[in-house]
């Protein structure tokens, strides 16, 4: 069996980097199992290595392309002695210290590494929808955060695609920039609260395609246009929008911690309120895993912040403790 490390994390965003910077400089050599590039869950660098221009992260005044900030984190965080590994954890056994993590065959008698500590930050996805053009089209014109992106469509007529509340809530967001704001929907009445509903009737620059789904986009370099069809009949023409929104709900990238780490319905991490603690001692968890209000990168940073520091102090005050730990020490 390999020889533990003092903490291993799992994921490379926003909040797996900047847990790897606060640990390496407690002088804890994290080790980061960063994803692969194959992957379309786990890949390294996270959501933001499919985001153009990042202009609300602080420190950026004119702002910066998602991959370069990413870099800059990766690159912050190999200075202070991080190690770095292109490998995604296909299995996990959290019932004894040290914790084992299997990468390639799940199925291997022996753990590719183990560590006294978790982080875990594998962060969670947009759903989108299904269409080839996504992928070319993805922040040129197509985006799944209105709060990310809104301001670059001042003055276009744009889309969003859902019916729930978060895609209610990106609608009225983005009224403040475009002029028209078209609600795709594939059924005939909404699914979101009461009071967002009204709202968004109520709202000017609102307006309601129903029983429509997106089945393609136009546009190579930038979008175009939705090509959207009628469920009922079948039919199909060309939404003339510059910019679409897909707000169909996210999922978190949680699949590998089932029965293993508390979760609530939706698949998200329980973490204790105000810290990164999971119900498993010595595991700790961050970012859009556990976060299913905010899912900005600066709140998936500042929570990769307090992972590193409660691993740090949680291993600090464990010491040299017993292989198998039920409960949180008293006192750290």
């Amino acid at each position: 069996m390999p020889d533990p490390r003092n903490v291993i994390i799992l994921g490379s965003g926003p909040a797996g980097l900047t847990a790897a910077i606060y640990s390496a400089r407690a002088n804890l050599a994290p080790l980061v199992l960063e994803g692969e590039l194959s992957s379309t869950s786990d890949q390294p660098g996270g959501q933001l290595m499919l985001t153009t221009e990042v202009e609300n992260f602080p420190g950026f005044v004119d702002g910066i392309q998602g991959p370069e900030l990413m870099a800059n984190f990766r690159a912050q965080a190999a200075r202070f002695g991080t190690e770095f590994v292109q490998e995604r954890a296909t299995r996990v056994d959290m019932s004894s210290r040290p914790f084992k993590v299997w990468t390639g065959d799940p199925s291997a008698p022996e753990p590719s590494y183990t560590a006294h500590a978790v982080i875990v930050a594998t962060g969670a996805r947009s759903l989108m929808l299904d269409i080839e053009a996504e992928r070319r089209l993805l922040g040129h014109g197509l985006s799944t955060c209105a709060t990310c992106d809104g301001f670059f469509f001042r003055g276009h007529e744009i889309a969003v695609v859902g019916g729930g509340d978060s895609a209610i809530e990106e609608a009225i967001f983005l009224t403040k920039f475009a002029d028209r704001v078209t609600i795709v929907h594939r059924r005939g009445e909404l699914r979101a609260s009461k009071i967002m509903q009204e709202r968004a009737f109520k709202n000017d620059k609102i307006t309601f395609l129903w029983h429509h789904t997106v089945d393609d986009l136009v546009g190579e370099k930038s979008l175009e246009g939705a090509v959207v069809r009628d469920v009922r009949t079948g039919e199909t023409h060309v939404l003339p929008v510059t910019g679409l929104f897909v707000a169909i709900g996210h999922r978190p990238n949680s699949d590998l911690f089932t029965d293993l780490l508390d979760m609530d319905e939706a698949g998200y991490l329980k973490t204790v309120p105000g810290r990164s603690l999971t119900n498993v001692v010595g595991v700790f968890a961050c970012g859009d895993v556990q976060d299913h209000t905010y899912r900005q990168a600066i709140t998936a940073a500042g929570s990769g912040c307090m992972a590193a520091i409660d691993a740090e102090r949680w291993l600090e005050a464990v010491g040299d403790a017993p292989e198998t730990i039920n409960e949180t020490p008293t006192e750290w």
